[in-house]
């Protein structure tokens, strides 16, 4: 697999790569060889010489900045930027029975979402493709959701964050094409359950589609066509594979990973 991916001594900034799909991807790059770094506000050491945590906020741009210049500095390139840090907080347009207008739509939690969502993927694609034009090459993929393609109940502001990403995506691709630069999207859909899914998530979210916890937690293998759900590995090895030159004629695109799972 490592030869066939051809990812051995490749460079790749990973955001938010400590926990959920991120901390996979991180874990399936350093199995195939590539040096690694992650681009988060806290860490989960890893005991691999190939891999480096560098404390950043991807929302304040000098800390992208700084992130890149850092890695320049220690290995003089960049071959791979993975745009994977990202932040869902359940809201809804109106609270109809009134109870939590928490949980409504509101100014702080647009501005975090679409800081984290958008402008961290604009602010280190920008850097790295400085870099990438350079010395005409590069890999971004960018880490949307189902949810920007279908839409999602309760989570309109997330929806919309990543509808937005596989737009930059696809213009991107346009810009950047001509300098050897490929930028390509992944659209997960339900996956397995990790650290992320707070008992704080999963109340705000079912308070917004007016059901129960319980209920959120359905029998997914009826609206899955493969009958399960998604394996964050799954996830992880459709980025290494995007990542490499096997998948040289793929830009501009968005690939849905979601077991064939659509509202048709």
């Amino acid at each position: 697999m490592e030869q066939w991916l051809g990812l051995n001594e490749k460079v790749v900034i990973v955001t938010g790569g400590s926990s959920g799909i991120g901390r996979q991807i991180v874990l399936s790059l350093l199995e195939q060889g590539a040096y690694v770094y992650n681009a988060d506000l806290n860490d989960q050491e890893l005991e691999n010489p190939n891999y480096r945590f560098i404390k950043t906020n991807v929302a304040i741009y000098e800390n992208v900045v700084s992130t890149i210049q850092t890695i320049l500095e220690e290995r003089n390139k960049i071959d791979i930027l993975v745009n994977n840090a990202g932040i869902n907080l359940p809201r809804m347009l109106v609270d109809v029975k009134g109870e939590k207008p928490q949980y409504e739509i509101n100014e702080p939690d647009l501005d975090l979402m679409f800081n984290v969502n958008l402008k961290g993927p604009v602010f280190f694609a920008q850097e790295v493709s400085k870099y990438f034009v350079q010395h005409d090459g590069g890999v971004i993929v960018n880490v949307a959701s189902e949810a920007g393609q279908e839409g999602s109940e309760g989570q309109s502001i997330y929806a919309a964050t990543k509808a937005a990403l596989i737009g930059f995506t696809r213009s991107w691709a346009k810009e950047l094409g001509k300098h050897n630069i490929r930028v390509v999207a992944i659209a997960p859909g339900i996956l397995e359950e990790t650290g992320l899914r707070t008992p704080a998530y999963e109340e705000a979210l079912a308070y917004t589609r007016n059901i129960t916890v319980d209920q959120l937690n359905g029998d997914y293998s009826k609206s899955i066509p493969i009958r399960r759900v998604g394996k964050l590995q799954d996830v992880a090895d459709l980025v290494c594979y995007l990542s490499s030159d096997r998948s040289n004629y793929i830009t501009g695109t968005t690939i849905n990973i979601s077991g064939g799972k659509s509202r048709g």
